[in-house]
């Protein structure tokens, strides 16, 4: 019982450690976005740009894969439990609300937690590992503003995009399914898809593409800038983003599910 109490313990002050990490690291972005830029601290929006290449664009066909052949099993998923009750033709509604207000966007943040999270967390810690974030500090460059904020900055903008695409991609993937291969009408398909839906599932949707990506990039920064020790840090830093961000994705998806059904 001691052990394990001591176990429980340990667990909860890594989580408590790890958590004022990431308080930090907003706090600075947040600084270094906002008053810092009337003191003639300019954002560096070249290197946000060149990061969002890499997050945005490069994703897209990993995004494109996970989506779509998920739409398209789903679609026939729930068009076999659907035909049990003789209500085949809503396969369309199921594939809209779904993949707007839930498998889009924690598809995407699942994706993204493992391209781009753990990209962070390697590229970051190997920096440390070589002295390189020493280096600016003893250049009195802060860490924070020349390497979290455009990289944070990329993220936030670049995945609730990729999000945006992803829905497009299930739903064009259930398309496949229900009008190629199960034979229903393509018009029937976009207005029993469109019909239950409105502007809260659409923003819900994209609210949770923003908290994940928060999460994904606040949580691949971190790990980066708390590795210790040589590649064996950078390698456990690397794992450790990929399980915490996606714990925390889950994690918020239910909460932010559990408000909107609530409120």
């Amino acid at each position: 019982m001691t052990d394990l109490l001591a176990s429980v313990g340990r667990g909860g002050i890594a989580i408590g450690s790890f958590l004022l990490e990431c308080a930090q690291l907003v706090r600075g972005f947040l600084y270094w976005t906002t008053i810092a830029t009337f003191k003639g601290y300019p954002i560096r929006f070249h290197e946000a740009a060149r990061q969002s290449v890499r997050v945005g664009v490069k994703s897209i066909p990993i995004v494109f894969l996970v989506n779509f052949f998920v739409g398209a099993t789903l679609a026939f998923t729930v068009a076999e439990i659907l035909n049990l009750f003789g209500a085949t033709e809503y396969t369309a509604a199921v594939m809209g609300v779904g993949f707007w207000r839930e498998l889009g966007p924690l598809l995407t943040g699942i994706i993204m937690a493992g391209y781009v999270g753990a990209s962070l967390a390697a590229e970051i810690g190997t920096m440390k590992v070589g002295e390189e974030l020493m280096a600016l500090e003893a250049s009195a460059l802060d860490p924070v503003r020349f390497l979290a904020v455009p990289r944070l900055l990329a993220v936030l903008v670049m995945v609730p995009a990729a999000t945006l695409f992803g829905i497009i991609f299930g739903i064009y993937g259930g398309y496949i399914v229900c009008v190629g291969v199960l034979g229903q009408n393509a018009t029937m398909f976009w207005d029993q898809m469109i019909e239950p839906m409105d502007k809260v599932d659409i923003r819900l949707g994209m609210i949770k593409s923003v908290i994940f990506a928060s999460i994904v990039g606040v949580t691949g920064l971190v790990q980066g800038l708390r590795v210790r020790g040589g590649a064996e840090g950078v390698g456990a830093a690397t794992t450790n983003a990929v399980v915490y961000s996606i714990i925390f994705i889950i994690v918020a998806d239910l909460l932010v599910t559990t408000f909107h059904y609530f409120s």
